[in-house]
């Protein structure tokens, strides 16, 4: 089998053999060329010592020097070098206590989680594959290298990469594998809430985001994500029949994820907003808040998701009037992906927009891109008097003055023509007077 190596890739791992050194391209890069897929980055393994690497290269960064790692820069791309290595004893189920330097290639794919990523590759050598990772891609196949119950004492994370690997990839997890996982889910509340939300995360992004359902199955959910448990144990009745609310909520995820990738709308951050939105709505918007908060997610994805778990329900009133309320109300700012959640319970709920419901929203949102053409107010900050023109009236700063400005703004979302500087002076003025 050939691999096109991209050309720094070739450059350092052939540096590294004309100083006498083995080196290969490893891991998951090797892996996603074999299925056609573009590698996020490029990881490079050899036998030379960090030292050695760096005494090689003009420029490279310490960035895992502990683990025997070197970023080696070229025309400012960095690429991971890692010299083959046997981790030691692991004593939390995630780092181990020390890590040995190997001569032997075989010794460090050994050490790897699963078999579809302790391959590697050179032109020299061609694919070196003494765990059968290549057999494991053609058959869709999740299997850990070796033993698998000693793969996940090693990190228990790979547990819950390992359904995160089935999701992106569509493979089916391997018995032992599978088994082991189940097994020993419970050494997941070891693992930092950082690293399990980016498992999470890649997973509700994957082409399967259903196949969080696998790790309900394992019970690790059970122990990352609890408050998905009792979603399974309550049914919903949908056009497909009676299935748990749990259910409901991983197609209605996947069906918006299907959407935005057919829109050329993937934007990773609004795509998890809109998942993590979809699967928290069994829950209330406080408790969906704490569970992003406990997952160490950013204060901006906390706050529109709690949005979103706030309003998803919200019924709109169906005239300018009522949608320009509504927007007042929300947010401009979340208005069209509060469309696209409920756009996607309708689908997930009725098996088509066809129906009175789908009718509704797009009634609604009809009017609501009415409201943007016209530019018309719906928020305190598109009013054309503020404070400082209620100063200029003889009000005092104070809270008659938030009261009056919020009764300009009622005013103005009734008859958007009122929208005009004179015209809310002088009703500013009225009301200063009565």
């Amino acid at each position: 089998m050939k691999i096109e190596l991209p050309k720094h890739v070739d450059y350092i791992i052939k540096e590294l053999q004309k100083h006498g050194y083995e080196a290969y391209a490893v891991g998951g890069c090797v892996r996603d060329v074999i299925l056609g897929r573009e590698p996020e980055d490029w990881d490079i393994t050899t036998s030379a010592s960090p030292r050695q690497v760096k005494e090689i290269f003009k420029r490279t960064v310490d960035t895992g020097i502990l683990h025997g790692t070197v970023t080696v820069m070229l025309d400012k791309m960095g690429y991971e070098v890692t010299t083959y290595r046997i981790d030691g004893e692991y004593e939390d189920n995630r780092h181990p206590k020390e890590v040995t330097y190997t001569p032997y290639l075989s010794e460090d794919l050994m050490r790897r989680d699963f078999t579809i990523n302790a391959m590697a590759y050179n032109e020299e050598s061609g694919l070196v594959d003494i765990f059968e990772g290549l057999k494991d891609l053609k058959e869709g196949r999740i299997r850990c290298v070796g033993s698998a119950a000693r793969r996940f004492d090693e990190d228990a994370l790979r547990i819950l990469r390992a359904v995160r690997f089935s999701a992106q990839l569509g493979f089916d997890i391997e018995e032992e594998t599978f088994l082991a996982a189940k097994e020993m889910a419970e050494h997941l509340q070891k693992i930092s809430a950082e690293r399990i939300r980016t498992e999470i995360n890649k997973l509700l992004l994957s082409p399967h985001p259903d196949r969080l359902f696998i790790a309900y199955e394992l019970g690790i959910t059970k122990v990352v994500l609890p408050e998905f448990d009792p979603m399974m144990n309550e049914n919903k009745l949908t056009w497909m029949g009676e299935e748990p609310r749990g259910s409901f909520y991983l197609r209605s995820i996947k069906l918006i994820e299907e959407k935005l990738a057919s829109a050329g709308k993937g934007k990773e951050k609004e795509s998890l907003i809109l998942a993590w939105t979809l699967l928290l709505q069994g829950i209330s918007a406080e408790e969906g808040r704490e569970v992003l908060k406990r997952l160490k997610f950013d204060n901006e994805t906390i706050d529109i998701v709690y949005r979103l778990l706030t309003w998803h329900s919200y019924e709109f009133l169906l005239t300018p009037y009522g949608m320009r309320k509504a927007a007042n109300l929300i947010g401009k700012d979340l208005m069209r992906m509060l469309f696209s959640v409920k756009e996607t319970l309708i689908l997930a709920e009725e098996g088509s927009r066809s129906n009175r419901k789908g009718g509704e929203l797009e009634k609604a949102k009809e009017l609501y891109e009415d409201i943007l053409n016209k530019q018309e107010c719906v928020e305190l900050k598109e009013l054309l008097v503020n404070g400082k023109d209620l100063i200029e009236l003889g009000l005092k700063p104070g809270k008659a003055m938030g009261q009056i400005l919020g009764e300009l703004l009622e005013a103005v979302l009734q008859e958007p023509s009122l929208n005009k500087k004179e015209s809310l002076r002088e009703l500013a003025a009225e009301k200063i007077v009565s």
